[in-house]
């Protein structure tokens, strides 16, 4: 596992600590499900992309393959 350092104005750190304390989890854990959940988020729109793209263009394609 890698592990990065991010810089954060304390006024972010304290809202960061505020919220991690209510949900019961460290700064880090929380940092880490949003960072994971926003990395999965793109994953998926550049599948839905690809989809849409190959979808739309499908007849193109399959004229060219020919």
């Amino acid at each position: 596992m890698t592990t990065i350092t991010i810089a954060l104005p304390d006024e972010r750190m304290e809202v960061l600590n505020e919220m991690s304390m209510k949900i019961g989890v460290t700064p880090e854990e929380l940092l880490r499900a949003n960072v994971e959940e926003w990395l999965d988020e793109q994953k998926m729109d550049v599948a839905q992309a690809s989809d849409y793209v190959l979808h739309k263009n499908q007849e193109l394609y399959r004229r060219l393959a020919f």
